[in-house]
């Protein structure tokens, strides 16, 4: 099935939008297919899929990411609802450290954003009820876990929250700066 894929100023995070074919009775889809993936180079091999739901409009989650060994790519997709995605290039060396990129993700639109390791990761919610599924290329292990934090002047978010205040875990409201941070990535690219 064809996917559409979307180049974005941070070398390696990538908007996958699979094909859906539709009629009266709704869509279907290929959310995910190692095959589509591979024929664009992507070969990233995914062993845990996470699902988790956030009742409330303006939910913030992230900016998180695990540390070697357990650095974890991730593909993100929204299963009900919407949300606005992030990834912050925390890739020490890296000449786009400290740089963001979001993407709009919903049911209707069906998109999907490929964050590597070497990035950080968070979204907002858009919509109550909003259901966020993604895949990682690891497992999760608790003792590497890290964060940023999601409202770092820094880095300068714009999560679209307008007068929102949002809902925050305590650990998410007590992050890092990513001046805090001594990242556990280096850039390698050219």
């Amino acid at each position: 099935m064809p996917l559409k894929l979307e180049q974005t100023p941070l070398t390696g995070v990538i908007v996958i939008t699979p094909a859906r074919f539709g009629d009266d009775r709704g869509f279907f889809s290929e959310s995910y297919s190692a095959k589509a993936l591979a024929q664009h180079s992507i070969t990233t091999q995914f062993v845990q899929d996470n699902h988790s739901v956030s009742m409330t409009q303006g939910t913030i989650r992230g900016l998180h990411f695990q540390a070697p060994p357990h650095a974890q790519d991730k593909l993100v997709r929204c299963g009900r609802g919407a949300l606005f995605d992030v990834a912050v290039d925390i890739r020490k060396g890296s000449p786009t450290y400290g740089q963001w990129f979001g993407a709009e993700l919903s049911f209707d639109n069906g998109k999907q954003l490929l964050v590597p390791a070497g990035f950080a990761h968070g979204f907002v919610t858009r919509a109550p009820e909003t259901e966020i599924i993604y895949k990682c290329s690891d497992y999760y292990a608790q003792e590497t876990e890290g964060a940023v934090a999601w409202d770092d002047p820094a880095v300068g978010i714009d999560w679209g929250l307008d007068d929102m205040t949002p809902v925050l875990s305590d650990k998410d409201a007590n992050a890092p700066s990513l001046a805090d941070l001594n990242s556990p990535f280096t850039f390698e690219g050219v």
